[in-house]
């Protein structure tokens, strides 16, 4: 949606105005203030006019103590250097000016990234209920810390251990069951279910005994499964090369050599 049109300067007083309207809401840079003013006025004399007085009289501050300010108030509440570049180059702040800010603030207060990145985490996080590996990487990475940063502050947090992948917090509310059913619906047999299921990390140690009672309710029939995946592909059983193929195909498919001898006689009749 597209902002309305301001009303137009009349008068240099208006452009002045409204400069110092923005600077009384908060800290913007020069290139800020200036795509502000170029709404209000074509008039690129008033602009740069405006400017000047402001950047004079200090109302405006120059980009390089403006990245500072910046650094010293980011740096304060626990914000790594990458999210702070990031967010100065979108302000319009050139590298040259980012580079000697940050390394001034670093030398100024003796920043540890590290100890910086360790304190961010042990004051937001007690324990890591809730929250996977990923997103906490995700979430630190996003306040500007390394992966070297992050791993240190973990490997100082006393719940390290109890951070666990995206994938073990799914594996641990799976119910074995109903995922073994998933599997065997596209098709798949046994020993593939199995190589899936321990890829995902889900806990395999009933895997037989639910196997065994699934099968005992039909709710599971390899051999019947073996046999509709073998005529879904339409092989010619009666040639020795499109049978090796069926035998191949099957067997990736994870069933069992029992199960695909089963399937080929009953095509081959």
């Amino acid at each position: 949606m597209q902002r309305p049109p301001l009303q137009q300067a009349k008068s240099i007083d208006n452009v002045f105005n409204s400069a110092y309207w923005h600077l009384n809401q908060q800290d913007f840079t020069i290139a800020e203030i200036r795509s502000k003013l170029e709404r209000k006025t074509q008039n690129v004399e008033w602009i740069e006019c405006v400017l000047a007085r402001l950047i004079e009289n200090n109302y405006l501050k120059n980009d390089l103590e403006f990245a500072i300010r910046y650094c010293e108030s980011a740096f304060n509440n626990e914000t790594g250097k990458g999210a702070i570049v990031q967010k100065l180059k979108k302000r319009g702040i050139s590298s040259q000016n980012i580079d000697a800010a940050i390394t001034q603030v670093i030398e100024q207060n003796s920043i540890d990234f590290y100890e910086m990145a360790n304190s961010r985490l042990q004051s937001r996080y007690s324990n890591f209920d809730g929250i996977s590996k990923e997103k906490l990487y995700t979430q630190m990475t996003t306040r500007g810390f390394s992966r070297a940063q992050i791993d240190y502050a973990l490997s100082q947090h006393p719940a390290q251990d109890s951070l666990r992948s995206k994938m073990i917090i799914k594996a641990e509310k799976a119910e074995l069951s109903n995922e073994i059913i998933k599997l065997y619906r596209k098709g798949k047999g046994q020993t593939l279910i199995l190589s899936e299921l321990k890829q995902r990390l889900i806990d395999l140690s009933e895997f037989d005994e639910t196997l065994y009672q699934l099968e005992l309710v039909g709710d599971i029939d390899f051999y019947q499964s073996c046999k509709e995946q073998l005529d879904k592909k339409h092989y010619n059983l009666s040639d020795y090369k499109e049978k090796s193929k069926a035998y191949a195909y099957l067997s990736r498919k994870g069933f069992s050599s029992d199960e695909i001898k089963e399937a080929m006689t009953s095509g081959a009749d």
